[in-house]
């Protein structure tokens, strides 16, 4: 089955309509009630059918990767739509800095066809730092993950993981910073213990933040956690 809907639903179509009625957001051609083209759609980047298991980069035969052999994350899986490049990082990027908000839904939809709802207890978005959710009005991962809620009824709760600390975006450090920079950034408030967590963000690249953050879930019970991702960034 292919890992995206065949038709945006209903809903999906009128907000796309509103935003930019019967175009498609990356060529601009003639796109009915959907986001993107048929065309634009069957180009996207999709990851190779042979990588890590654990945090889903390339791999020879499909075998853990050797990060997750030498330093094994809290995570166990982790499921993805797409590799992070063109022309995905500029849907990305238009959903995150000129709030294309439909684009989260339709991320959220494609993700949950991934998805085997009776698999997890718990929806948990990856948190914005407060000054970082004020300027840019909203979290697009809770975004994605709503729409993931939506139509699996996985609960959500974006109270019980918060970001505490500020810190540099990770993608204007050095690959080797990363994990430095948000180590303690995060917190959980709430006891998770036996649940089965489903950890939702927009984008994985090192991995760095989101291992953070299964760190500090397990640290406060957590069973399981399997990460969702709408992009996967590779080694290339």
């Amino acid at each position: 089955m292919s890992i995206l809907p065949q038709a945006p639903t209903r809903i999906l179509g009128r907000l796309a309509a509103r935003l930019l009625p019967g175009s498609c957001l990356l060529c601009s051609a003639d796109s009915a009630d959907a986001l993107l083209c048929a065309g634009c759609v069957a180009d996207l980047p999709r990851l190779p059918d042979a990588r890590c298991p654990q945090c889903g980069v390339e791999t020879t035969l499909g075998e853990r990767c050797g990060a997750c052999l030498k330093e094994p994350p809290a995570f166990v899986q982790t499921i993805a739509l797409f590799r992070y490049e063109f022309p995905v990082d500029r849907l990305i990027q238009a959903l995150k800095y000129s709030h294309q908000l439909p684009l989260a839904a339709w991320f959220g939809e494609c993700l949950s066809y991934q998805i085997v709802a009776e698999a997890h207890d718990l929806l948990l978005p990856l948190p914005l730092h407060p000054s970082r959710l004020q300027t840019r009005g909203f979290n697009q991962s809770v975004e994605i993950a709503r729409a993931i809620h939506q139509r699996l009824a996985i609960p959500l709760n974006t109270s019980s993981l918060i970001r505490t600390r500020a810190t540099p975006p990770q993608a204007a450090l050095p690959l080797k910073e990363r994990a430095k920079n948000v180590r303690g950034a995060f917190e959980c408030v709430s006891d998770l213990s036996g649940k089965r967590i489903l950890l939702v963000d927009d984008v994985m690249t090192t991995g760095s933040t989101l291992r953070e953050c299964a760190r500090i879930l397990e640290l406060h019970g957590a069973a399981q956690i399997t990460l969702a991702v709408t992009a996967r960034a590779q080694r290339h």
